[in-house]
């Protein structure tokens, strides 16, 4: 990446622009206009990625051609995409942050006040967040008639590189605190790895203020007292959902910007849809996607633009000259349009706010700090792997709970026991409450004789659990699904039942 001063117009840096569906391809030429007049040393390169592109049977809405361009700049700056509702089709968010590797989803929202109005005027906050695995990665599937499953999936190796990345982010930017938020006091392996994990590096940075807080209490806290908050890590959905909540805010969700990192590539994009309602009408913020690429200007090394670029945007805004979103009568001055506002941030290139800090080379530091890779899980030693039973779940809608439960029971055999049986998670048998709702969808856990979760588990065969399917197969039971049950040097990798 370039690192000379840009304003001596070194070598235009490749960038792939992609313009999007709804208000992407208005405010994406106004950002371009900015961005040109500013004195960017950019050379884009134009690809088409969304609605059409689904339409045209590109189920993730990129067509195969438009992959040359994104490995040859390794920047993309993205407008506002819009998916189709059903027919199968995936994300093209999703698609771009995993198959580039952008592992880092980073969005600052700080408070404008009091150039926009806002109730939290003290607002500065950095979400962070995993940006790869967790639900997002889409894996869904429908087991019985009543019950649909979404797989959330959390990797030790993808933990370990967010929370590094915030720590590196934190210390580079100046910050003093990290928070990260989970819900490990109900998913206690996947959230509860992040949390461990996030432990494990704190004790690293020692220089750093650390805090773990359960998501839900966490987002009531953003949302009233979000100036007790610096830099926030946390995992993809509560990430997704709580930088919209702060950016929201800040005085409108139209304000954010945000930078998609990996190691080789970035991605710089709004943080808003597409908002198809109002295409074309004149009404859109460009402000989300000029943030973005003041991002990435930084990710250039181009921070003198950047710093030009975000000074004309913090005067536009104090001068009043708001779009729609933000545009309050007795504070505002003028309610503008898309093009009206691009054309008020250009007339004040060259000037600096009067209520905000100026940005200089000296305080805009790149938005992708340098990031110690995380000691590979293939490098450690490994843990032994032990299987010591197997949970089959059951489509079935033929009698009771304690019906299905003396029936597993005598075809269980002598290699393994039924052990419980829950319906969505909570005990049913033995001993399960009448009041239970209960759905045609049967968890089934048989483990070896005499096993007790508060003194040991005995050992599985992979041959006992195969022959147990058979047998129940051959009884008329259909089986939808099975997971298998480990002990990881001897502490159990799997949830206990409610109830257990």
């Amino acid at each position: 990446m370039p690192t000379s001063a840009d304003l001596d117009h070194p070598q235009p840096a490749p960038i792939t622009v992609a313009p999007g569906d709804g208000i992407g391809p208005e405010i994406m030429t106004q950002v371009l206009r900015i961005l040109e007049a500013a004195g960017a040393s950019l050379a884009p390169q134009y690809i088409e990625v969304g609605e059409q592109l689904y339409r045209a049977g590109h189920s993730s809405g990129i067509a195969p051609e438009a992959w040359e361009s994104l490995h040859q700049t390794r920047v993309l700056l993205k407008g506002p995409i819009t998916t189709p509702q059903g027919g199968g089709y995936k994300s093209l968010n999703v698609t771009l942050r995993k198959s580039l590797g952008l592992y880092a989803n980073v969005r600052p929202c700080r408070s404008l006040a009091p150039a926009v109005s806002s109730l939290h005027p003290q607002l500065d906050v950095v979400i962070i967040r995993e940006n790869e695995e967790d639900l997002y990665a889409g894996i869904e599937h429908q087991h019985t008639p009543d019950v649909v499953q979404c797989l959330k999936l959390i990797t030790r190796s993808g933990c370990e590189r967010i929370v590094r990345y915030a720590f590196e982010y934190a210390r580079s930017h100046g910050r003093r605190k990290v928070t990260c938020m989970t819900k490990d006091n109900i998913m206690k392996l996947t959230d509860g790895l992040f949390h461990k994990v996030f432990d494990e590096i704190g004790r690293e940075y020692p220089d750093i203020q650390q805090e773990h807080q359960i998501i839900d209490i966490g987002t009531a806290r953003l949302a009233t007292q979000p100036e007790r908050y610096d830099v926030v890590v946390t995992l993809n959905l509560y990430g997704d959902i709580i930088s919209d909540v702060v950016a929201e805010l800040t005085g409108s969700v139209g304000l954010a910007g945000s930078a998609n990192i990996g190691r080789d590539c970035a991605m710089f994009e709004a943080i808003h849809g597409s908002a198809p309602d109002i295409a074309g009408k004149g009404m859109a913020n460009p402000s989300g996607l000029l943030q973005a690429a003041v991002l990435m200007l930084q990710h250039l090394g181009q921070t003198q633009v950047a710093a030009r670029v975000q000074n004309a945007w913090l005067c536009a805004l104090e001068d009043g000259l708001h779009t729609v979103d933000i545009f309050r009568p007795g504070h505002s001055l003028e309610k503008v349009s898309t093009k009206g506002f691009a054309d008020a941030v250009i007339t004040r290139l060259g000037q600096e706010p009067s209520n905000f800090k100026a940005q200089t080379l000296e305080t805009v530091v790149n938005a992708a700090p340098a990031v110690s890779a995380a000691t590979s899980t293939s490098t450690k030693a490994q843990p032994v792997q032990q299987l010591v039973g197997v949970d089959i779940f059951l489509r079935w809608h033929k009698g009771t709970p304690h019906e299905l439960g003396e029936q597993l029971t005598a075809l269980a055999g002598e290699r393994v026991q039924l052990k419980l049986i829950t319906n969505r998670g909570v005990k049913v048998y033995p001993d399960g409450q009448p009041e239970t709702y209960c759905t045609d969808h049967w968890r089934c856990r048989f483990v070896a004789p005499g096993s007790v979760p508060a003194v040991g588990y005995g050992a599985v065969s992979f041959i006992d659990v195969l022959a147990l399917q058979h047998r129940l197969s051959d009884a008329g039971f259909e089986i939808v699904k099975t997971e298998n049950l480990y002990l990881f040097d001897g502490e159990r990798g799997f949830s206990l039942g409610q109830g257990e």
